[in-house]
């Protein structure tokens, strides 16, 4: 092998332990008999039996999945509608406005976009009386507020991909435009739906700081959970919650690449 291969596969290796020695050592750490997670005390699975009788991060996670699944599911549906509007009204008079309004909040940091959306809430119950407090809908309408945005940019690749004649085709054969949608573009987009819709979830289920800004008493996500115990000293508990999380993940991966490459296979 060359020097220049070598060098290659140094940095290689070096680069995936810098991203996931941290990871491996927190699983290891949570299997650790020792209050103390950087001290080993010996193999032990008590703190995932700990986690299982803690309420607080149970109800936590509950909520969290909740959430994420109900603003994923709004943010879809905008993001959808906008993505129709910014690919086929080409005579919409604020187009550009439209769509700078919908990749701001791509680039725009979390601290302003909760803040921006707690000062919203403030001022409608001041005016309306709603929100009455703010709680588990005011999280969603804010995780709904970022997903849609990245919802919409997934989508509208989608659809300036897509070939038109396939939709026009249908309407030549006398097809409603309804159904046009529902039996043509539909299954074309689902792909880019199902990943906008993850996308989403995800981002709602990692979310903390707008969370932070418009959550309320007895709406504690789990990542504000984990970042009032993180802020007290890292507990074992919370690498075997940790760990757990990146066991569905990985299998939620792995599941996603078999999937792909069976489809590979058969076409």
């Amino acid at each position: 092998m060359t020097k220049r291969s070598w060098f290659l596969i140094t940095i290689g290796v070096a680069g995936f332990v810098f991203l996931y020695a941290p990871i491996v050592s927190l699983v290891v750490y949570s299997f650790n008999e020792s209050k103390l997670v950087t001290v080993w005390g010996g193999f032990s699975t008590k703190w995932y039996g700990e986690l299982l009788r803690d309420p607080q991060i149970l109800e936590a996670a509950w909520l969290s999945l909740r959430i994420a699944f109900a603003s994923a599911t709004l943010a879809i549906f905008i993001g959808t509608l906008a993505a129709f509007v910014l690919t086929r009204f080409s005579r919409f008079r604020v187009k550009t406005l439209l769509g700078g309004m919908i990749t701001a909040p791509l680039v725009m940091p979390e601290v302003i976009i909760g803040l921006s959306l707690l000062l919203l809430f403030v001022a409608l119950q001041g005016l309306t009386g709603w929100p009455g407090q703010r709680g588990v809908m005011t999280i969603i309408i804010a995780h709904a507020t970022f997903g849609a945005a990245y919802s919409a940019v997934v989508i509208q690749s989608r659809l300036t991909d897509m070939d038109l004649s396939l939709e026009e085709a249908g309407q030549d054969l006398g097809a409603h435009p309804a159904r046009v949608f529902f039996d043509v573009t539909l299954p074309v987009i689902a792909p880019a739906l199902v990943s906008g819709w993850l996308l989403a979830f995800t981002l709602s289920l990692d979310d903390l700081v707008v969370a932070s800004f418009v959550s309320g008493p007895g709406a504690s996500t789990l990542p504000m959970v984990i970042f009032s115990k993180v802020r007290l000293g890292v507990s074992p508990d919370v690498n075997a919650l940790a760990t757990v999380i990146i066991v569905i993940v990985s299998l939620g991966i792995a599941a996603a690449a078999i999937n792909m490459q069976r489809s590979k296979t058969r076409t």
